[in-house]
């Protein structure tokens, strides 16, 4: 009898753990190889096809045609794609191309539009601009993908037509509104100018005479009608001369000394009048004074007055008083023309006021409305520009072209996966069944469980009966082996027969 004092180096502890559990490895190995090789075999091929679409920008100039579109491209990008990808426009094209045939049997209408819109891919390629640091869109890329390669060429061509078409519609759409509000906020603007340069002129026409232009030809007017005034009254003063004159010296010697000193008085008092009211109103008190004197004097004047009582002494006298009748009727009408355009030169500062504020209304409204005209009239233009496809566009720079090689699944990486997974499955149950069982295989394994003398070793006896059962376990195990494989490889075929889904997360871990 021999003694062991070890239990053997690592490596014959693992050849003597495959002698004795071999045979569950290689079932292990051989169902998950294949289960991971049926599945990366059956896995169906996607196939992607891109087409490149060119953003080109304005060929007129925008220092001659402004575009009324200022909105950011990658923003209009976006509101594209929602108009594109909207569940109307995926399910036309779902219809009229066929797409999705397997899943349109067995799920509702909008679970396939969602699973469409995930195929499709769109990439935006710019250029970092110097001065603001920041990347300007120039083209960009859509992409779609799917099993028949042909299919999918002419649904990314489709849809990359379809971005072409509504780009130019939206910015079409977007400078015909720009113009139509333009064009109704310059009719309001229009009514509110009309509104004011009516408040301006009515104004003008019911103060004429007053406004601020017309205060030179008012004081000119003054000037003049108060030295035909001093001349009306020099007129009167020679008139009442010649009337005394003309009256008897005997019977008036007394009445015209008196007449002629009151006469002379009033003169004076009118040229006093006249100065004051050049330079002071109706209310100064100076004013009001030399007017009461004027009158009293008028007043004896018309007292104290000779008449004649012979015939030719009246005729002699009617000339005179005729003459004096018509200057004072012309003093009368110059004072009120005096009263009038003093009062007109009195109420211009207030009219100036009052225009002023009407202008500057005025001015603000015409401004408003020059302002909206020349908005209105660039909209046109940029309308024009935009109908006659001359605003920035999208062309298509490479059309979409079925793919040659399908993109997923990565079958060698899988099937190599595979083979590791099987190695390591086969591993993990060697040690597992060797963790579960309990029975003693080596010399040292009993030593190590009990301090009892090992006596001796008996070899194991096969009998007949016992060799005819191991070779019927071994066509049974050999057997549900086969039919395990075969469950698994159909199992394998039914999981990854058509499952675009069981590829994507296959290819998202392969990336």
């Amino acid at each position: 009898m021999q003694n062991y004092v070890g239990k053997g180096t690592v490596l014959e502890v693992g050849l003597e753990m495959w002698n004795r559990r071999q045979w569950l490895a290689v079932v292990v190995f051989a169902l998950t190889l294949a289960g991971t090789a049926s599945i990366a075999t059956f896995l169906p091929d996607i196939y992607r096809s891109t087409a490149t679409v060119l953003v080109e920008r304005h060929q007129v100039p925008e220092t001659f045609v402004r575009s009324s579109v200022t909105g950011e491209l990658e923003t209009r990008l976006q509101t594209i794609s929602q108009e594109i990808l909207s569940r109307a426009r995926l399910e036309d094209l779902i219809t009229r191309f066929g797409l999705y045939p397997d899943l349109r049997d067995r799920v509702p209408v909008e679970a396939v539009v969602e699973k469409m819109r995930r195929d499709i891919r769109l990439e935006l390629k710019g250029v970092e601009q110097q001065m603001s640091g920041r990347s300007a869109t120039v083209a960009f890329n859509l992409s779609y993908r799917g099993r028949d390669p042909e299919k999918v060429a002419v649904v990314t061509n489709t849809l990359a037509s379809f971005y072409v078409e509504e780009n130019s519609k939206l910015r079409e759409r977007q400078a015909s509104q720009t113009t139509q509000f333009l064009k109704d906020q310059l009719a309001e603007a229009k009514k509110r100018l009309d509104v004011q340069e009516a408040r301006v002129r009515d104004f003008r026409a019911r103060h004429v005479g007053e406004l601020p232009q017309q205060m030179g030809v008012n004081l000119a007017t003054l000037e003049r009608l108060q030295a035909q005034l001093v001349l009306n009254n020099a007129n009167q003063l020679r008139a009442r001369d010649q009337r005394v004159r003309l009256q008897g010296e005997s019977d008036v010697a007394g009445a015209v000394g008196a007449f002629d000193t009151a006469t002379v008085k009033l003169a004076r008092l009118k040229r006093e009048l006249l100065d004051l009211r050049t330079r002071f109103s109706d209310k100064y008190p100076d004013v009001i004074r030399v007017k009461a004197e004027i009158a009293a004097l008028e007043r004896e004047l018309a007292a104290v007055e000779p008449g004649g009582n012979s015939a030719g002494g009246a005729a002699a006298l009617g000339e005179p008083d005729v003459e004096l009748k018509s200057l004072k009727a012309e003093e009368q009408r110059l004072r009120r023309d005096l009263a009038t355009y003093q009062r007109r030169v009195e109420n211009a500062p207030q009219r100036e006021q009052e225009l002023l504020e009407l202008s500057r209304g005025f001015e603000t409204a015409k401004e408003l409305y020059s302002s909206l005209l020349k908005r209105y009239e660039d909209a046109q233009l940029a309308e024009s520009m935009e109908q006659s496809r001359q605003g920035e566009q999208f062309r298509i720079l490479d059309s979409a072209i079925p793919a040659k090689q399908p993109m997923a699944p990565d079958r060698i990486r899988l099937i190599v996966l595979g083979v590791l997974l099987s190695l390591g499955a086969a591993a993990a149950a060697a040690v597992l069944a060797e963790r579960l069982d309990t029975s003693f295989h080596t010399y040292d394994d009993l030593r190590s469980f009990t301090k009892v003398p090992v006596l001796a070793r008996i070899p194991r006896m096969v009998s007949d009966a016992d060799t005819a059962r191991q070779a019927r376990q071994r066509w049974l195990a050999t057997a549900s082996v086969a039919l395990g494989l075969a469950l698994v490889v159909a199992a394998s075929y039914h999981l990854a027969r058509g499952n675009d889904q069981l590829v994507q997360i296959l290819s998202r871990g392969a990336s």
